[in-house]
């Protein structure tokens, strides 16, 4: 069983478009990126999965149910993280888990303490005394705490400091690694780089693109360098297909890999290459790429 499946998923705003013949799967222990620019369709996505809103059109499913008929039972077995977060003024973590532990039957004491511990938030200050990380980490705390099978998160970095981040990425890599399951919204390209097995992009309401980090990074390119011999007219050697030159100057190209690391290396290998230098996979030029031209609403 895949923990969300979407088929054909479209939801309309009136005239407007949320989001329109949406297809996924997200497959269980995987981190899964879900991303695209202000307007994309990310929220109203979510929102149908919870059953928070009823869809258009097409079908979804969560843990093997469906989103609006059985939406009491899939909020109770999955954690969720809004991107809008709101707390009671008055509640701590003490008493948040509490709380949450008598709506869903279970003692939270420990997990959550556990978790107050990992993200150091003290137990007994209250919402309204704390800073926005602060309430960010109590937020996640409260998702995570129940153990759930799918963890769906608008945002989760918002407000958390570099380290505080790194803690969340690495419960998370726990979790996936236990085979639970995490679909996560966000619009930082690096932390998504970083954390996620596939990514799946919106733009206008409409999946653009599908596929695992490693297939993105392949397609993504690179910044290549090339520097030849000071004897060597570089301007006369035949330019590769897999290369795109950007400046191609007698000594020095300075070019962007189209093609299989593979095809540059056994080609410089017969060239009188001096110097070579490769960047990192240009991810984030791609990103923008498909994140151009959105319409629509969140």
């Amino acid at each position: 069983m895949n923990p969300i499946e979407i088929e054909n998923l479209t939801k309309y705003y009136g005239k407007r478009v949320g989001i329109e013949g949406l297809n996924l799967r997200v497959s269980a222990g995987s981190v899964y990126g879900f991303l695209g620019p202000n307007g994309a369709g990310k929220t109203t996505t979510i929102r149908v999965l919870l059953g928070l809103l009823r869809a258009s059109g097409g079908r979804a499913r969560v843990l093997g149910r469906d989103c609006w008929k059985e939406s009491p039972r899939i909020k109770a077995e999955v954690g969720y993280l809004p991107g809008d977060l709101r707390l009671y003024p008055w509640m701590t973590g003490r008493s948040g888990l509490r709380l949450l532990g008598g709506i869903r039957r279970r003692d939270l004491k420990e997990p959550g303490g556990r978790l107050l511990e990992r993200f150091g938030l003290p137990a007994d200050v209250r919402v309204r005394d704390m800073s926005r990380g602060m309430r960010q980490k109590l937020g996640l705390i409260l998702c995570l705490a129940h153990d759930p099978l799918l963890l769906i998160l608008d945002e989760p970095t918002s407000s958390l400091d570099p380290l505080v981040q790194q803690s969340l990425f690495a419960e998370l890599r726990e979790r996936a690694a236990r085979g639970n399951t995490v679909f996560f919204s966000s619009h930082n390209l690096a932390e998504v780089e970083e954390l996620c097995d596939r990514v799946a992009i919106l733009r206008g309401g409409k999946l653009v693109v599908e596929e695992s980090v490693r297939e993105l990074r392949e397609r993504a390119g690179r910044e290549i360098v090339i520097r030849w011999p000071a004897e060597i007219d570089g301007t006369q050697i035949a330019v590769p297909d897999f290369l795109e030159v950007r400046e191609r100057e007698s000594n020095v190209w300075r070019c962007g890999l189209n093609g299989a690391m593979r095809l540059l290396i056994g080609w410089a290998a017969e060239q009188p290459v001096e110097d070579m230098s490769i960047g990192p996979p240009e991810l984030e030029q791609m990103f923008a790429r498909y994140y151009q031209r959105s319409d629509g609403i969140s």
